[in-house]
This record gives C-alpha cells, structure tokens and sequence, in this order.
C-alpha cells in the first residue's frame, strides 16, 4: 500500500517539537507500509516587514527534509494572513495542485491521508477527486469544536467531511460533534493518539529532580502546553495563589511550553504571576525538547491541563506513561482520557477554584501509580497505527470491490 499524508502539522528543521503526534502516528504507519508526507507551509504576498511575526520562519523551512527515513516535502500555499479564513482552502488547493501532479507521476499513491478537515482537508477531497484516489480525514479538534462556529467554515467543514471517503475522529466527543454536520455515522471511526513508550516512562522522582534541578522538598504540579489562552495555564496560576492564601507554600507550579499558532499569551502571564506575587512559586521554564519531557513528568507529583477545548490531548498519556496523574477540565476528550479516578482528578469548571480544590484532591490521594503506567501503554503509536492500517485496507478493499461490479 502506497499512502501520502497531507498536513500542515507536521515537524520541520525550523519547528521540531511542532504537531510531533502526528509525526508519531504516520512513522507507526510506516512500518505497516510506504508513506510519503506533503506537509505544506504558508507563503504570505509581500512578505517581509509586512509580514506577522509568526509567519516569518516559514521561509527558512526546506522544500524537502527526510525525517526518521520518511520523506518530507514542504511544498508552499499563499495565505492571507487574519483576512479571507474561509477563502484559504482553495489557496491551499490551488497553490500545492501543480506540485502533486507532479509528485503522483514519482509515487503513484492509492490513498490520501489528510489531517485536520480545514484547509487540509478541503483540499485534500479536492485533490482526491481530481485525481481520483480515496481521502480518509482525520478530525482533531479545532477543526471540529471551534471552526464550525463560522457559518462559512461551517459549510466547508461539512462539505469535506460529506465527501471524503473515510472520517477518523480521534475522540468520541469529535465523532458526536461530525454527526452534527450531518456526516453519516458509518463512515466514521474513533482512532485516538497513543503513546511512544520508548520516550515516555517512569524515571525515580528524586533523580528527575536532580537532573532538572528541581527543589526536592516542594509539591511540584506541571504544565505542559502552548502558550495560548485555550490551555488555561492562568487559571492553574490563580490555583496556586489560592493554595498560597491557605497556607500551602510548599506547592510549586512548572509551565513548560512556548508561544504556538494560535496566539502569544506569555505576557499576560507573565504578568498575573507579578501581580499575584507568585514569582518564588510559578516558573515559566520555555519549550523543552520532546525526547526531555519524561523527566520533567517523572519529577513532578501531578500535571494539570485546564484547557478550554481539546480533541485527544496527548500531554496526558504521556504524563501517565511516566507514572504521574492528572488534574484536567471536563472537556471534549479529556473524559475519555481520564476515564477513571485511578488515573486523574476531573473538575467541572475552568476556574481557579475548582482547579485549586483537583489539585489538593490528588496531592492527598494514594495513587497506584503501576496502574498508570500500564494505562497509557495499553495505548501505544504502534496499536494506532494498527487500526489506521486496518481502516486503510479496509477502505481500499471496498473500493476495488466496488470498481470491479
């Protein structure tokens, strides 16, 4: 089987801890089959001066990288930035159409795998019906939960996903939302993110502290994220300034992650530990390399995600792969994560409050932490990769059954 992934999120030179869970899923792809990547990067007219901070390392990304023995093109597509949302899949479309023409006369692919249903999906079933290759969708979460909410977007979401082949969802909580849109329940599957073991695992959490230089006579909660408004990294910070006001001085928060795609919300921040006066006890330590979480995970007594909307967060299985539980919101996936109190704490509201008493919940919890251990490896890439694989064939199987009739 020959398959070519199309994504804008994807690792690159310039950006390599960016989207890496999809990275994970198709190298577990790949030991099933050939695999090719077009992961395109926006070209903004003008550039320049007049060009948003954030668009201004694309240029610096190659046009062709190899990654782990996977090959990587990085073929370009106009964008508008902050103007014409709705009109960006027909520039993805339009810009990458000349490129896979040619790129399918070298790899004659049987099938399109696109991730996320906007713009990379909308050009994905446009490509696919040109060519006429079977598209499968994968649905991860602002595609589905935020997107929608734009009467435009709305149409074209549901245009893509009507008209694509195959629709993995990697949650529960997305599926209902595609069902929704109208999209016809039979042709979509519930696939979350896994895991990689490999880098994932349990270190003693007095030696992770001492690698990180981290003080070993404090409660540590981690946070792992960009730094956006959505994670809700505010709120942990108001979670800990409440702790405070009871009297717990001994509880330390850790926010590792950097600015992302969405947003810059560092300063803000930056400046709610000032005014809160919680320098001594909120440290913002940057992006740390995906290979280093593990330690970080391990050093720490329990991680919290408050975030407002998720798809399948993959910040939690890798903090339970490493033996530590989790105080998380009640949103879109997380349940379905943390489907037991064996496994973490879940609080209703996103408010410091709420997030302050999960804290307290799970500091003063006996945990089994073999149990979370083996939780998140009963979810590894490679079973993911699995039942990828198995939708894979299943789909092409059905299609050639039908041609032949």
């Amino acid at each position: 089987m020959k398959v070519l992934t199309l994504t804008t999120s994807f690792p690159d030179r310039q950006r390599p801890i960016h989207a890496v869970f999809v990275k994970n899923r198709i190298k577990a792809l790949l030991r099933l089959c050939q695999v090719k990547v077009i992961a395109p990067v926006p070209w903004v007219p003008l550039g320049g001066k007049l060009c948003p901070e954030r668009y201004r390392i694309y240029p610096k990304i190659p046009y062709k990288e190899i990654q782990d023995s996977l090959e990587v093109f990085h073929p370009r597509y106009v964008v508008t930035p902050k103007i014409g949302r709705s009109l960006h899949g027909f520039m993805y479309f339009a810009s990458i159409l000349k490129f896979v023409k040619r790129f399918y006369q070298s790899y004659n692919f049987e099938l399109l795998d696109v991730h996320w249903a906007y713009p990379d999906g909308f050009a994905g079933v446009l490509l696919g019906k040109l060519l006429r290759k079977p598209v499968v969708v994968t649905v991860r979460g602002v595609d589905i939960n935020l997107l929608p909410n734009f009467w435009m977007m709305r149409k074209m979401i549901t245009y893509t996903l009507k008209e694509a082949d195959r629709v993995i969802a990697v949650c529960q909580a997305l599926k209902n939302k595609s069902l929704e849109l109208g999209i016809d329940a039979r042709k979509i599957t519930v696939i979350p993110n896994g895991v990689d073991i490999r880098r994932f695992y349990p270190l003693d959490k007095v030696e992770a502290r001492k690698m990180l230089g981290l003080p070993l006579d404090e409660r540590i909660v981690l946070s792992v994220g960009h730094l956006v408004e959505r994670k809700g990294f505010h709120y942990i910070i108001d979670a800990i300034s409440i702790l405070r006001e009871r009297g717990r001085r001994d509880i330390s928060l850790f926010i590792v992650g950097a600015p992302g795609e969405e947003g810059n919300f560092k300063r803000q921040l930056e400046n709610r530990i000032a005014r809160l006066n919680l320098e001594d006890q909120v440290r913002m330590v940057g992006a740390k390399p995906n290979d280093e979480l593990y330690k970080w995970y391990s050093a720490a007594d329990i991680f919290c995600l408050a975030s407002s909307r998720e798809g399948w967060p993959n910040v939690l299985f890798e903090s339970l792969a490493c033996g530590t539980p989790v105080v998380a919101t009640k949103v879109w996936g997380i349940p379905e994560v943390i489907c037991s109190e064996d496994y973490g704490i879940l609080v209703d509201r996103r408010s410091g409050k709420e997030i302050a008493e999960g804290i307290l919940k799970a500091l003063n919890k006996c945990w089994d932490y073999s149990k979370l251990v083996e939780y998140a490896r009963r979810n590894t890439w490679d079973k993911v990769g699995q039942k990828v694989y198995s939708e894979f064939q299943d789909l092409l199987c059905k299609r050639g059954e039908k041609e032949s009739i």
